[in-house]
């Protein structure tokens, strides 16, 4: 299944922006050069959020069971073009899927592992997904019973296996793997040769949330995938057979990127999740990293362990990428002068929309932490290899006028090779996030800025969305489910400033009688509308009604400050 259009792939692989190469002939590549070098690593600490020992896989292992399970679900009825819902930790088996499902033509949507029957119901309907994969549990979570809920309201989804065992109407991946026949096998491998499958095939949707109540599917190649890679890889210099760690779950460009990228290097990925900054720092030092990622927030924490940052090799581990939250330039200086490790900001999203700092173009510390290079003008002469290839303007969100000046506020438009070809089986938001010369709206606000304005700094969102800890909450979905509950009478979700999480959801409601409290109305959404526990309220604020415009809309701005001021008075 293409969703680009002929012209648009032939140009981009042209220009040598796109590479026609398959995620899935990878594979097979690496473990023709590498068999017998490490390629895939379990967290020390597995057994502490899912089951089984740590596993390590040599890229002739990770080949193998890729096979095996492509063969698995070959004979389990999945074909070119379904769909595979998955909701796992960052373990080996996740990956393993990815690469399986790849090899088949099947495309993947991965759901993070908080999500509950609300959000997996909405994603299984929408991709008419024909099986899901999860475990019996993750952590203390019953994963697969919930899966099988999911399942029973979901018409097309009639398989549902767990990678650590069986259940009610669950089928036990790891068995099935076991009792794979050598004819089985050659089954397999004679249907993927007969596929013929194409670079522009899409291969995964992944999910983001802004301004609409429900998620939206982010439908991504091959060829798209690899474009990604390559503004990793050009951004941090990372050579051939590179070991890179992926701390964030595999369920977004962040995560599936650290797939592609490995592919792509070569080298091997070191898994991680969920976070926890004594086992991140031991599989920095134990493991001989190149390259990984960490929030501001784990930025600045590090600094306070210095005994675990001396055991680490900053010789290979000399940059480090970092973003979705305000950088410290004094952090940035105190990393880059004790340990010689040069900090990259990033800005990006689901949908394609990417700038980058790097010390070559912003060596900076204090510009570094708040400018982004304004890439697609190329008489600024940046250092950075995409420079060229993402274009970017600023349009004013109320005129459509271009900004060109510094010091004007206005919402970032983008192309380019890695910007998404449109949502899932949503042709009105797609519509929507394009303008009429095809530029994808960002949705966030920017100004020009720096010597010379050849720097972009971002202020803001326009789009009525929360970032909590690096995951995007829709403030309308979760207050569409508030005023659902019988004893509200209206409500207002916005984001609470927190210097761990980025933003906290603060609740602001006008109630009927007695306002039901914090924890109730967690409850609510956890027991009765099922949502997933991170969009959970942790603050709430009662007003006998809530400020509006002349036309009725909710000033949130208002509604910001009045928090502001009761947080000050606590």
């Amino acid at each position: 299944m293409i969703l680009f259009a002929p012209e648009i792939r032939e140009d981009f692989i042209a220009r040598g922006w796109w590479r026609d190469e398959l995620l899935a002939d990878l594979i097979a590549r690496n473990a023709a050069r590498e068999p017998d070098t490490e390629a895939l690593i379990d967290a020390p600490d597995r057994a502490r959020f899912a089951s089984g020992e740590p596993r390590r896989l040599n890229w002739a292992e990770v080949e193998q069971e890729a096979r095996a399970l492509s063969t698995v679900l070959y004979e389990e009825g999945l074909r070119r073009d379904d769909v595979i819902l998955t909701q796992l930790p960052n373990v080996v088996e996740l990956v393993i899927l990815f690469l399986a499902a790849w090899r088949l033509g099947v495309i993947m949507t991965p759901a993070p592992a908080q999500h509950r029957a609300h959000e997996l119901g909405h994603i299984a309907r929408k991709t008419d997904a024909k099986a899901a994969v999860t475990a019996l549990r993750i952590g203390k979570d019953e994963a697969a019973a919930r899966m099988r809920e999911v399942a029973d309201a979901a018409p097309s989804l009639t398989k549902v296996f767990a990678i650590d065992g069986a259940d009610d109407g669950v089928v036990d991946l790891g068995a099935r793997l076991k009792n794979v026949s050598e004819k089985a096998l050659q089954e397999a491998d004679e249907a993927v040769a007969a596929l013929e499958m194409s670079s522009g095939d899409v291969v995964t949707i992944c999910w983001t949330s802004g301004t609409e109540a429900e998620p939206k599917g982010v439908p991504r190649s091959s060829t798209e995938w690899l474009a990604i890679s390559d503004f990793v890889r050009s951004a941090a210099k990372l050579p051939d057979s590179a070991t890179t760690l992926a701390p964030f779950p595999i369920v977004n460009q962040s995560g599936v990127t650290s797939i592609a990228t490995w592919l792509d290097l070569g080298g091997a990925l070191i898994l991680h999740h969920p976070f926890d900054l004594d086992v991140f720092l031991e599989q920095l030092s134990a493991e001989r990293v190149e390259f990984t990622l960490a929030a501001p927030a784990v930025l600045a924490r590090m600094l306070d362990k210095p005994e675990a940052l001396d055991a680490i090799d900053f010789n290979r581990l000399n940059t480090l990428g970092s973003g979705s939250a305000t950088l410290s330039p004094s952090v940035l200086e105190k990393i880059k002068t004790r340990y010689g490790v040069d900090i990259i900001n990033n800005y990006g999203s689901n949908e394609g929309a990417g700038l980058v700092s790097t010390p070559e173009d912003i060596p900076d510390f204090e510009e570094r932490s708040v400018y982004f290079a304004r890439l697609g003008h190329p008489e600024f002469g940046y250092n950075f290899p995409y420079a060229e290839r993402i274009r970017t303007r600023l349009v004013d969100p109320d005129t459509g006028e271009d900004i060109t000046e510094p010091g004007r506020v206005g919402e970032l438009r983008v192309k380019g090779p890695t910007v998404f070809a449109g949502y899932w089986r949503s042709p009105e938001l797609t519509a929507a996030a394009f303008d009429e010369d095809g530029w994808y709206r960002s949705g966030d606000l920017f100004e020009i800025a720096g010597e010379g304005g050849r720097y972009f700094k971002f202020l803001g969102r326009l789009k009525d969305i929360i970032v909590r800890g690096g995951m995007n909450i829709s403030s309308e979905e979760l207050e569409n489910h508030l005023h659902a509950h019988p004893a509200i009478i209206e409500a207002a979700i916005i984001g609470a400033p927190d210097e761990i999480m980025g933003e906290r959801i603060c609740a602001c409601i006008a109630a009927s009688g007695q306002a039901p409290s914090m924890d109730e109305l967690n409850a609510y959404l956890r027991d009765v509308k099922k949502v997933a526990v991170y969009k959970q309220i942790e603050r709430l604020e009662v007003f006998d009604a809530l400020p509006r415009n002349p036309v009725g809309k909710v000033l949130k701005r208002d509604l910001r400050e009045i928090v502001r001021a009761r947080s000050q008075n606590d």
